[in-house]
Formats: C-alpha cells, sequence, structure tokens
C-alpha cells in the first residue's frame, strides 16, 4: 500500500491568521490553520467505531469538520490511500472484487485493480508477499488451504472465529464474513438424481457397488488435489471415483453434468446460480465433511492499522450479501452475460451502499 500524505503550508496559514486578528479583534484563528489535518494515510482518520479521529492540529482548528464520503462508511474518508484489491477468477470473486473496489473509490481511496488471479495459493501469496492489499477469502479454504488444519471447524461462527485468530499471527485481518455459505458440492442431473436413487454423498458408496460405471466425475483442478475436495471426500464416505474423473474448466462442469455424457457427477460451488438453470440436484452432504466456507475481507494488518475506517466501510456490505442476494448477484453474470462491475455497481447502488 502506498500513502500519500498531502503537506500542508502551517506557517503560512499561521501568519495569515495574525494578520486578519490585527486586522479585527472581532476575528479570531486557529493554530491549526483552518482545517482539518491528514492522517499518516492522507486523509482524516476513522476510528475503528467508523467516526473521525482529529490529529493534534485538527483539534486545534477553527472547527472545520473533515468531509465525509458518501458511501457505507459515512465519515470514513480514504482520500489520498492507495490500496490494491485483488480476487481469484470465477464470477463470484469477480463480484466481490469489484463490489470492493468501487466501496473504497467511493470513500476517495486510489485503487490498483488486481483482480481475477488465478486459484487460491497464488491470491494469497499476492496478499502476504503485499502484491495486493486485500482480497475475499473463505473461512474453509483460509483454516485447511492456507493455515494447514486438516479437519474444518463444527459451526459457521466457531470456524470464522478459529481462522480469524489463527491468522492474525501471519498479519491478515478477516473482517465480518458475508452470512452466504458457497460451499463444495457435488451435483448431478435432476433425472440421473432419480435414476440411481440419489439424494445425499452417503448415497454414492452404493451407487459405487452396483453401478460402477455411473461413478464418473468432472472437477476444477483446483478441487482434486485440495484436503477439503475430493481426495478428502472419497475418504470420509468410502467411495472412489476410480480413473472416471475428468479435469475441465469450472465453467464447463455445468453443462458436462446436465448432459451426463462424459460424466455423471459434478463439483460445484453452492451459491452457483447455473444450478437452477439447468435443473441440477445438490447432494446432501449428510456427514458434513465440507466446511462452512463464509466470505471474509481479508486485509492486511497494517493497511488495517493505517485505515481502520475500512472494517466499516464493508461491515454493511458483508452483510447485505446473504445466499440469496449472491445467487442473484451470479446469475446476472453467468445467465444474463452483464459484466461483474456493472452488476457490483447496480447491487451497492440499490443497497444505498455508495453514492447519495
Amino acid at each position: 500500500m502506498h500513502l500519500r500524505t498531502p503537506g500542508r503550508p502551517i506557517a503560512l496559514l499561521g501568519s495569515l491568521a495574525l494578520m486578519l486578528a490585527a486586522c479585527s479583534s472581532a476575528a479570531t484563528a486557529s493554530p491549526g490553520g483552518g482545517g482539518a489535518s491528514a492522517s499518516p494515510a492522507g486523509g482524516v482518520s476513522a476510528s475503528p467505531a467508523g467516526g473521525a479521529s482529529a490529529s493534534p492540529m485538527a483539534s486545534e482548528s477553527m472547527g472545520t469538520e473533515p468531509s465525509a464520503s458518501s458511501g457505507t462508511g459515512g465519515d470514513v474518508d480514504l482520500t489520498g490511500v492507495e490500496v490494491s484489491v485483488g480476487s481469484k477468477e470465477f464470477t463470484e470473486q469477480l463480484i466481490l472484487g469489484q463490489i470492493t473496489k468501487l466501496v473504497l473509490e467511493d470513500a476517495g481511496a486510489t485503487v490498483d485493480d488486481q483482480t481475477g488471479l488465478s486459484g487460491s495459493t497464488v491470491v494469497r501469496e499476492a496478499l502476504t508477499s503485499g502484491e495486493i492489499d486485500m482480497y475475499w477469502e473463505y473461512t474453509g479454504t483460509g483454516w485447511i488451504n492456507h493455515l494447514g488444519n486438516e479437519t474444518p471447524v463444527p459451526g459457521s461462527d466457531e470456524q470464522f472465529a478459529a481462522v480469524k485468530e489463527a491468522d492474525a499471527a501471519n498479519g491478515i485481518a478477516w473482517l465480518d464474513p458475508a452470512p452466504f455459505n458457497n460451499t463444495y458440492a457435488i451435483a448431478l442431473a435432476d433425472e440421473k438424481a432419480t435414476e440411481l436413487g440419489a439424494t445425499k454423498l452417503s448415497d454414492l458408496a452404493t451407487v459405487a457397488s452396483a453401478n460402477a460405471d455411473a461413478m464418473s466425475l468432472c472437477a476444477a483442478a483446483e478441487f482434486l488435489s485440495r484436503d477439503d475436495g475430493l481426495p478428502g471426500l472419497e475418504a470420509a464416505y468410502g467411495f472412489t471415483f476410480g480413473d472416471n474423473v475428468s479435469e475441465v474448466e469450472y465453467g464447463l462442469i455445468f453443462t458436462e453434468t446436465d448432459k451426463a455424457e462424459r460424466c455423471i457427477f459434478g463439483e460445484v460451488f453452492a451459491t452457483d446460480s447455473r444450478m437452477v438453470e439447468l435443473g441440477l440436484t445438490v447432494l446432501e452432504d449428510d456427514k458434513q465433511f465440507f466446511p462452512s466456507y463464509q466470505p471474509s475481507l481479508n486485509v492486511k494488518q497494517e493497511v488495517l492499522d493505517a485505515n481502520p475506517g475500512i472494517a466499516d466501510l464493508f461491515a454493511p456490505v458483508a452483510e447485505a450479501l446473504d445466499d440469496e442476494t449472491i445467487l442473484t448477484l451470479n446469475a446476472k453474470v453467468d445467465v444474463d452475460g452483464e459484466e461483474p462491475a456493472d452488476v457490483a455497481k447496480a447491487f451497492l447502488e440499490e443497497q444505498g451502499l455508495m453514492g447519495g
């Protein structure tokens, strides 16, 4: 992150104040010179509660209040702050990245758009190395993949608390999570689910015994190697797809699964709207193998320390992102063909989270 602090001609203003005082006994001037001072971030600093905290210079000024941005954070002003925002490459992440960019810009920050990075590992390394300052990560991914734990923490609140506490040692702050849960899921065409009698993941052991040819899977590369992906899933439920696994681009999984030719089953995200459009059945995770995947804006702690108002900017944003909302936003891109940036802007405006 790059911080810019504009210079202030304090001496000149002090002289002007003395001249004015000499000319009129009714006129007064403060030692600070008539304006709120700049914080180390280059704008009025924001307190953790979202209010502007006055610097010594501001406290001695003529009472001029710092200007407030009109968006989510109310009086959080990030003018002069430069930050870099990243995201992963799939639709939901691109939307979250654009939401983040727009909210920061609405508060006055200058944003370097680094959204669309390929894969969880790449974007995490970009954050820890300082190439980016923030991105949205999922609690399960943070706990399993980034922190190296083998089993999830039961309960979404408990999982969030655990990953937040553990990652603090790495200088990463996890802000308030959104309520939606974008966990992994296994889906198949409705008619195939009926034909195979499969409604939950534990049914797949029975399917494998009775009809091994039906045990075929389409999945993206990351799912095939993650501990909370295919290897762990097969071990937890006691079945295997064997060699009948096709690595395909995530976006193609839905049509391949719907056609049920190349593969019967497909790896999907629970908040992906294309499942509804195509009529796919999601198998119940009856052993609760998959971790909770609530998204939280991950911010470099040093960035948050310099600009604590960032947490207040995004608290109402996260709160507004429930399951129904994110499904709708994803559908606007994946089904209706809209651009993530346009979808993000419309969402923020409709929710009153930026502008006016």
